[in-house]
């Protein structure tokens, strides 16, 4: 074979082999196509891991289980202790005993709180007089049975002293100042009546009592007093320009609590008011005729 045919051949056979070469390259790079991609499974978290890194839920207020049920109070924005017993009718020592409140200060919105005694069915509350007598004592609202009241002296304001008619207890109720009333009681304006007076007028309980709150810690009220009388009835005086009892202090009808005052008042006089239940009333309607 000429020499120039051999390198003609030659140099065809070479181009064949590199254009198989290159076909089988180029047919091999599928295979790498067909290998898994789990990128984003790699990237995602497990969900035990998303679950870790979500925070961590709320537990529930402390008395959650016992919301809507009678007997029991949840915490509204702006209230206070004070304010939630002296509308269910209650000493805030009690609530504070009864909820286990290391800070009675400090309550939470959405807090449940017990309002009734533990054991006590909220549907079926009698009253029971406290018993009178002059000693300064701290013990339980209902520890003695009904006592009529005895001989205590009255000042002379304290007007007819004849027991006022009520179907649920037997309460001798008096009047807390010898001035005229100046304001009467309306459900929505005005929980109580009003006495206006100068600054020192005698202030009086209008019923034999335990003292359960001697402060001033009741936006509104001033220097307040707060008697409970039983089980139904509390007694509030407010304004006063000083407190003449302590907090836990049994008192008697007609003894002077307070002296009259101006405290949180544009003018000097005497918010009184009566709690039946914790429910204000027409004091009005149980004060005996003058």
């Amino acid at each position: 074979m000429p020499s120039s045919l051999r390198l003609l051949f030659t140099a065809i056979t070479t181009s064949l082999l590199l254009s198989a070469c290159g076909t089988s390259l180029h047919r091999a790079a599928p295979v790498e196509d067909r290998n898994p991609q789990p990128a984003t499974a790699a990237v995602a978290p497990p969900p035990a891991a998303s679950a870790a890194s979500a925070p961590d839920a709320k537990p529930p207020l402390p008395g959650a289980e016992n919301a809507g049920r009678a007997g029991y109070y949840t915490v509204k924005p702006g209230d206070a202790l004070i304010r939630i017993a002296l509308d269910n009718g209650q000493s805030w020592r009690d609530v504070a005993k009864w909820n286990s409140l290391e800070n009675p200060n400090r309550i939470e919105v959405g807090q449940v709180l017990r309002v009734v005694p533990p054991g006590v069915d909220p549907s079926a509350v009698t009253a029971k007089p406290i018993a009178s007598t002059a000693k300064v004592e701290s013990r339980p609202l209902d520890a003695k049975p009904p006592v009529a009241a005895a001989s205590a002296p009255t000042a002379s304001s304290t007007g007819n002293s004849t027991p006022a008619a009520s179907e649920d207890d037997s309460m001798a109720w008096g009047w807390p100042v010898a001035q005229p009333i100046s304001a009467g009681f309306d459900e929505q304006r005005n929980k109580g009546l009003d006495f206006a007076g100068k600054p020192g007028d005698p202030v009086l309980a209008v019923a034999d009592g335990r003292v359960v709150y001697a402060g001033s810690g009741l936006r509104g009220y001033g220097n307040l007093v707060i008697i409970k009388h039983n089980s139904t009835y509390l007694t509030a005086y407010a304004h006063n320009r000083a407190m003449l009892v302590e907090q836990d202090q049994i008192v008697r009808k007609g003894q002077r609590i307070a002296e009259m005052g101006s405290t949180e008042s544009d003018t000097v006089k005497l918010h009184f008011e009566v709690r039946k239940l914790g429910k204000p009333v027409d004091p009005a309607k149980l004060l005996p005729p003058r």
